[in-house]
């Protein structure tokens, strides 16, 4: 198998001077107040754990959209990490504020519409306010991670229909619902998004999890999402250090998972659509 590459891990520095919290939704996560990890503690599990690259995504829950922590920390390690930001689409310095973070080495960003700090569903997606920042992601081809449920679906389609150049990355396969098992009907809102073909969906340790509930199974649901969308339009991540546990734990989870896959698929899965979307991640 080609290296591989985690495209969703956080950072966050036990420094509070130098990066001072500032959670969207008010309250730190509890998971980025007890598990904290830098940029050099990230390296040394994702060495123990065999992958060589990976995408930092801003810990919105600890920094808001201040995403200096991010920022400094691939700076300084540009051979291994590339970072996304996060930012207020809403707000009427967004086109400024996406210049500013690309310009500083991003290569995307990422829209923060539910979490633990943040239950339900924000219902600003389709807000047109938030048109100039899903212009200007267009103009430069950056990708936007979106970190949301199910019920934003509808808003986000109106969102590729508006902006079709803007590659939309579903983070935790936007939470689906796959407890009742294949054919997944109450998940067919994601499936459909199957019609989109810059929609790429994030197969995260948590989404993962989900697959095993009730009568879905991680091989089964493998099924209808290739089926659907190609190993092209799917790529892994850990969610570490959100997700407890030692990252080489999560990344054999998830390989045994997939154990099934055509080495292609996997291939694919663990780096390669990763490289696809981030030209910065490099070859192999």
């Amino acid at each position: 198998m080609p290296s591989i590459i985690d495209t969703h891990t956080h950072v966050v520095s036990p420094d509070r001077e130098r990066y001072p919290t500032a959670p969207l939704g008010g309250r730190q996560s509890d998971w980025s107040a007890e598990r904290p990890l830098s940029a050099e503690g990230l390296l040394e599990a994702m060495d123990a754990a065999g992958v060589s690259k990976a995408v930092v995504v801003q810990a919105s829950t600890a920094y808001g959209h201040d995403n200096s922590c991010v920022a400094d920390a691939v700076a300084a390690h540009r051979d291994r990490l590339v970072g996304v930001f996060s930012v207020d689409v809403l707000a009427a310095d967004a086109p400024t504020q996406i210049r500013r973070w690309h310009e500083r080495g991003f290569s995307g960003f990422r829209l923060f519409t539910t979490g633990t700090t943040m239950p339900g569903q924000a219902g600003w997606i389709d807000d047109p306010r938030g048109f100039p920042a899903w212009a200007l992601a267009e103009e430069l081809r950056l990708p936007i991670a979106m970190q949301m449920t199910g019920k934003g679906i509808p808003a986000l389609r109106s969102m590729l229909e508006r902006f079709p150049g803007v590659p939309v990355l579903l983070d935790h396969l936007a939470r689906p619902v796959l407890a009742a098992g294949p054919p997944y009907t109450e998940a067919e809102p994601l499936m459909a998004l199957d019609a989109f073909p810059q929609v790429v969906l994030k197969l995260t340790t948590r989404a993962l999890h989900l697959a095993k509930e009730g009568a879905s199974t991680p091989a089964a649901l493998m099924e209808v999402l290739l089926r659907r969308f190609g190993a092209g339009r799917i790529m892994w991540g850990s969610n570490f250090p959100a997700h407890a546990g030692a990252l080489k734990q999560l990344l054999a989870e998830s390989q045994e998972a997939l154990d099934g896959l055509g080495e292609a698929d996997r291939d694919a899965i663990f780096g390669g659509t990763a490289r696809r979307i981030y030209p910065a991640l490099g070859e192999a």
